[in-house]
């Protein structure tokens, strides 16, 4: 039978699992443009479920466990394949829900839970992706399970079917067949399986970044994380910010490069005038050394992990506690359950929160109205808690929320459940059509009447960008080389240059431009872009459009975009 215990340590290991395969599943994406990957999601998103697990005592049923994990990956999901990966999950706990464990058919009704719980939250579900590959998991545990009630022979078939599916997604989705790869998140959830399926067959939890490594052979039992002290690849975890500073180097992305390269666990967020950095290695100096070329560093920490984790140890052995270590566990856990946002006191009856990255456009969000801007976008999406705690700081009754990405919009969804607030999400894909749906917000008009305009102004806008290739791909038949400029419409890459950023800009407008429809060109300009290059833009723009549309340029600041282009 699976025990509460089993699940916890098999959450841990398959979030283990997929950090150590994240760059490899990042590298999948078809799109080559610099975005919130499918591993990085994925690896961020189950993050929050090991946290929580790892607090799990060895007594709990399964029940508990699995419902616990399902809210935690809730709050925690990030981008579509982390939304998609917690409603897998939320369907499995809802066929655990009060029993103590589980045998076979217990095990194949919880994967067939996952399936439904994913394909009903999806409006028009496309096979050939992560979706695919869970519902003939599903399929193949069921027969199983009708052979063998034994839940490791449904595992081990349950897992052969999503590797079988897998495989075949490309002959399902032809833009993967073209790309030479199969769907990055089918590709993660197989990684999933693979650490479930290491606990429940050998007992073993995969390590993050280091070989798995037998509960049998001795070794340390860690409190704090779950486990071995030697699982522990890097020593140093160092945080710090850097007050950017303009005459050095101002592409992040970069620095997240070098950081990948000596490290994991990396986090680089770029904002106007500073830089945020968490990386885990084994050479903080030459982290901060590194991290030097682009500013004067600020707020350094730097702990060792291993020492720390050495600590939370002191007086326990494999599969034993101190009453200490119990006590702790115990704090924890009932620090995890009281751990709540409170809303703010409703003054008005509606509220809007944005998701926007770049101190222009987000003060241009706060300058129409918005309550709450969450930080995010290309680069980094936004988790579904990031965006309920600003939904629980708005002081309204009803709250839209504007997620300006189709990356995030699952993740916004998600939102409804945990807050007693109204919400609406309205389905903005980019930031100008999250800016022009907030300008058409009406506070004297209904809830379901503001939602209608704001979507009908948002839909109405033609929006480019230009941005580089962040990788070696093929779009459309077209082989698109790593570094290559890319110009695209609505999502769309239909420009690709060598080098010329504004030949690209142009290219886009030109594109979106409707005679007789369209009648102003907003050029919001991001970092290494400075406004007398801006502006030279924007009068070949207007010596192009300047009788039929009003152009202006705007600051954005916004990294990765060296330009969004709003038609409207």
């Amino acid at each position: 039978m699976i025990s509460g215990k089993m699940i916890r340590d098999a959450v841990i290991s398959a979030s283990n699992n997929v950090s150590r395969h994240k760059s490899e599943i990042d590298a999948l994406n078809v799109f080559p443009v610099p975005d919130g990957d499918t591993g990085t999601n994925m690896s961020m998103t189950l993050r929050s479920a090991a946290r929580e697990a790892s607090v799990f005592s060895d007594d709990i049923d399964i029940s508990e466990a699995s419902e616990r994990i399902a809210s935690a990956l809730l709050r925690g999901a990030r981008g579509n394949s982390g939304v998609i990966l917690s409603l897998i999950f939320r369907g499995m706990s809802k066929n655990f829900k009060k029993k103590t464990d589980a045998d076979g058919k217990g095990l194949a009704a919880a994967f067939v839970g996952g399936k439904e719980s994913a394909y009903k939250a999806v409006m028009k579900p496309t096979e050939g992706t992560i979706l695919t590959v869970i519902r003939i998991a599903s399929e193949y545990a069921v027969r199983a399970s009708k052979k063998n009630n034994d839940f490791l022979f449904v595992m081990e078939e349950a897992y052969k079917g999503s590797k079988k599916a897998l495989a075949e997604t490309p002959d399902i989705l032809p833009v993967l067949k073209s790309a030479g790869v199969v769907d990055a998140g089918g590709q993660g959830l197989v990684y999933v399986f693979e650490g479930f399926l290491s606990v429940l067959k050998d007992g073993v939890i995969i390590g993050d970044t280091s070989s798995p490594q037998s509960e049998d052979a001795p070794q340390t039992h860690l409190v704090a994380a779950g486990e071995a002290l030697s699982d522990i690849k890097y020593t140093y975890c160092t945080e710090f910010l850097i007050d950017k500073d303009k005459k050095k180097n101002n592409n992040p992305l970069q620095l997240k490069s070098y950081l990948e390269s000596v490290g994991d666990c990396v986090v680089v967020v770029d904002d106007d005038d500073i830089i945020k950095v968490h990386c885990h290695s084994n050479e903080p100096g030459n982290v901060l050394q590194n991290a030097l070329g682009y500013g004067p560093l600020i707020s350094i920490k730097i702990e060792n992990m291993k020492e720390q984790h050495r600590h939370a140890s002191w007086g326990a052995v494999a599969g034993e506690k101190t009453n200490e270590g119990k006590a702790r566990d115990k704090t924890r856990i009932e620090a995890k359950t009281a751990e709540k946002i409170e809303p703010a006191k409703a003054e008005k009856p509606f509220g809007m929160v944005a998701v926007a990255f770049g101190k222009g456009i987000r003060d241009m969000f706060y300058d129409i109205g918005v309550d709450k801007v969450v930080e995010g976008g290309q680069t980094m999406n936004p988790s579904t808690d990031d965006i309920f705690a600003a939904v629980q700081g708005v002081p309204a009754e009803h709250v839209f929320i504007l997620p300006n990405n189709k990356n995030i919009i699952m993740a916004a969804e998600q939102v409804a459940p945990l807050t007693e607030k109204k919400i609406s999400v309205l389905n903005t894909k980019t930031i100008p059509q999250g800016i022009t749906a907030a300008l058409n917000f009406d506070s004297a008009l209904s809830s379901e009447d503001n939602h209608m305009a704001m979507m009908t102004a948002a839909e109405k806008v033609g929006t480019g960008s230009v941005t580089f290739a962040a990788r070696d791909s093929v779009i459309d038949g077209q082989k698109v080389k790593e570094g290559e400029i890319l110009g695209m419409e609505n999502g769309r890459i239909t420009v690709i240059d060598p080098s010329d950023i504004e030949a690209v800009a142009y290219k886009i407008a030109k594109r979106l431009f409707r005679k007789n429809l369209s009648s102003l060109i907003t050029v919001y300009y991001g970092e290494g872009i400075d406004e007398e290059r801006a502006e030279k833009l924007c009068n070949t723009l207007r010596s192009k459009f300047g009788s039929e549309a009003d152009v202006e340029a705007v600051n954005g600041g916004q990294p990765v975009y060296y330009y969004i282009i709003s038609v409207e």
